[in-house]
């Protein structure tokens, strides 16, 4: 039985490791002493004890603490040793003292509003844009949160007394604003600050380091990579980290094995993905930019895989016109995924709530994968139509389109 990895968040190194290294070797590192090579899969949802005081002692330390039960795994809802695997990686990339790993990303964030309620701190300060399902979340109010949407600067006046969270979303989903994360870590206090670090990755900002308390990531998208897991995590210190495995327990919203697993072997490569991912969306940045067709362009400071664009033309022509990129919802995966945001992953934000923040009609999102750049914009350049002035769907009443709004990722 792989019972050594349960103890994994403990693993001594010698020395600090670069992100590559870790994304390889972090939740691996004990392998080699059990003369493996590949991490085992334990598929067990129970485990035999014949010491049953001993399973009493160590059921209550973990209903008084959350702390992660030392020996032998227990049940599979307490914890798994291929997920524990995973969270140990997890927190190392981010930084953290621990990570905790939940069935997606909206059971992760929905865990965190259980923890602070519990505490009788169901008020919640947000920043728009969040991903839209966030967004109704907690808008809906449906695990009896109250949120007050403000702008990074008026994070500070709009705190209560029973404000548990601030929660921030850097890029943005969709339209790749960012914030400054060590300022409005400062304007919480002490009220936690969540940042959903889902689009940047730990490859491109670590946001404890910039003062967050949690890091939130759906690691369906580049965590995983590959299109094939749907999983949440998130990355903190261990005494929240307690309280998340507390509430995960109760609700039961655990991470299958096998996801762990697929998780952590997409960690190996993450690095890599997301480096020439994020060449091949500054490129296809600077030729939107450059386009007549298109109105605005958005792509972060910081980098990343994630493009934005708003076009003159019909946005729903092309997710219908593209041949080579995949029209779909998500995002993060080795091939080039495009959506439009106001009909699918903000669908469900008041069309008002949705606009305000900068989701237009005519915006559409794309995940760019890892294809040649040039077979990218090549079915890109055919699913936007014809050039203005001319008789395509894209011409439009406008005889001098305004030149498209893009920043390009600053050079480091």
């Amino acid at each position: 039985m792989d019972t050594a990895s349960m103890g994994a968040h403990a693993d001594v190194r010698t020395a600090p490791r670069a992100l590559a290294t870790e994304a390889v070797h972090a939740g691996r590192d004990d392998l080699a002493r059990q003369g493996l090579h590949a991490p085992p899969i334990d598929l067990s949802t129970t485990y035999p004890s014949y010491d049953s005081r001993g399973e009493a002692a160590r059921i209550d330390a973990f209903a008084a603490t959350g702390t992660e039960p030392d020996g032998p795994p227990v049940y599979g809802r307490l914890g798994n040793p291929t997920v524990a695997r995973f969270e140990t990686a997890l927190a190392r990339l981010e930084g953290t003292e621990a990570a905790v790993a939940f069935a997606s990303g909206m059971a992760a964030l929905s865990a965190v509003l259980l923890v602070r309620a519990s505490m009788g701190l169901r008020h919640v300060v947000a920043v728009r844009p969040l991903y839209g399902c966030s967004d109704h979340l907690l808008t809906a109010g449906l695990l009896g949160s109250e949120v007050t949407w403000t702008d990074p600067a008026g994070i500070a006046e709009a705190l209560r007394p029973d404000t548990g969270l601030v929660i921030v979303e850097s890029p943005a989903n969709p339209t790749l604003a960012e914030v400054d994360l060590r300022a409005v870590a400062h304007a919480c206090g002490s009220v936690p600050l969540l940042v959903d670090n889902t689009f940047a990755t730990p490859v491109l900002q670590r946001p404890a380091e910039q003062g967050a308390r949690l890091v939130l990531h759906s690691a369906t998208k580049y965590l995983g990579g590959h299109g094939d897991v749907l999983a949440g995590v998130l990355a903190c210190d261990e005494e929240f980290a307690g309280r998340l495995r507390q509430v995960r327990f109760a609700t039961g919203g655990v991470l299958h094995p096998l996801a762990g697993y697929l998780l952590l072997r997409g960690l190996s490569t993450l690095p890599v993905r997301v480096r020439a991912a994020s060449a091949n969306a500054a490129e296809l940045a600077r030729r939107l930019a450059a386009d007549p067709r298109v109105a605005h362009v958005h792509y972060p400071r910081i980098g990343g895989a994630m493009v934005s664009f708003e076009i003159h033309g019909d946005p729903h022509e092309v997710i219908a016109g593209v041949r080579l990129i995949t029209p779909a919802v998500s995002l993060g995966s080795v091939d080039t995924l495009i959506q439009h945001p106001a009909s699918i992953s903000h669908r469900i934000v008041d069309a008002d709530d949705r606009r305000g923040a900068g989701v237009s009609d005519r915006l559409l999102r794309m995940s760019v994968g890892l294809e040649d750049v040039e077979d990218l914009w090549s079915d890109l350049d055919g699913a936007l139509g014809r050039r203005l002035g001319g008789a395509g769907n894209c011409a439009t009443s406008h005889s001098e389109p305004a030149p498209a709004d893009v920043q390009l990722p600053l050079r480091r």
